[in-house]
């Protein structure tokens, strides 16, 4: 079985426009994150840290492209010689990702094929330096440094929140500067839920609480 290469996918109006890679990279590094909000809530000794949304998935690699046909690798050669080409054909080919494509009217998708892995995502950041040249000054080498972000589909990556609602009924003591909303975002992970404690105990208004009262947290 033969050296897989990693090769690019540039997303066309039509097709794809496919470079393949003459070196594979020899390490990539995949990040992922979270958003958190922080409320602070009078009576605790510290912020509550609300989770929002994850992001997307970020990829970065380095790129090695060479272009470069040495002289004496035509000689004796049968048919036309191959010749060194300009490597900022290829490199302008992956700066075209970066921009709208006037096609598609946004950037094009970008897929990072090599082994096991199939990045598909958008190219974020694009970093190119030559680092060879001909004796009239055409760039045959360059190092491409490329970073990608994924393009998450809610229904395939929806993220479990960790907000998710107790499984058993729970009872709190209310506590002074504490209101139901904050004991919604301590037990639920969202404010809003207050109105469900409040229908649990028979609340009509959420100020109606005093420190001390003993509210039932019900189970969503």
């Amino acid at each position: 079985m033969g050296l897989t290469k990693a090769k690019l996918e540039i997303e066309k109006e039509f097709g794809l426009n496919i470079i393949d890679v003459l070196f594979n990279p020899s390490e990539y590094q995949l990040t992922d994150g979270a958003n958190y909000s922080e409320k602070k809530i009078p009576g605790l000794d510290g912020p509550v840290f609300q989770y929002i949304s994850g992001e997307a998935t970020e990829l970065s690699l380095n790129l090695f492209l060479d272009t470069y046909v040495p002289k004496s690798s035509s000689l004796f050669s049968f048919g036309t010689p191959e010749v060194s080409t300009d490597v900022s054909n290829i490199t302008r080919q992956i700066a075209d990702a970066t921009s709208i494509d006037g096609s598609l009217h946004r950037p094009p998708k970008v897929t990072f094929k090599w082994g096991s892995l199939n990045f598909q995502g958008v190219v974020t950041k694009f970093n190119h330096t030559y680092t060879m040249f001909t004796e009239s000054g055409m760039p045959v080498r360059a190092k491409v440094s490329l970073t990608f972000k994924s393009l998450i589909s809610p229904k395939d990556t929806r993220r479990k929140s960790p907000f998710e609602s107790p499984d058993r009924t729970k009872y709190r003591t209310i506590r002074q500067g504490l209101g139901l909303w904050d004991i919604a975002n301590l037990e639920y992970g969202d404010p809003d839920l207050w109105k469900v404690i409040a229908r649990e105990n028979g609340i009509l208004n959420p100020l109606d609480v005093a420190p001390g009262q003993v509210i039932k947290v019900p189970a969503l």
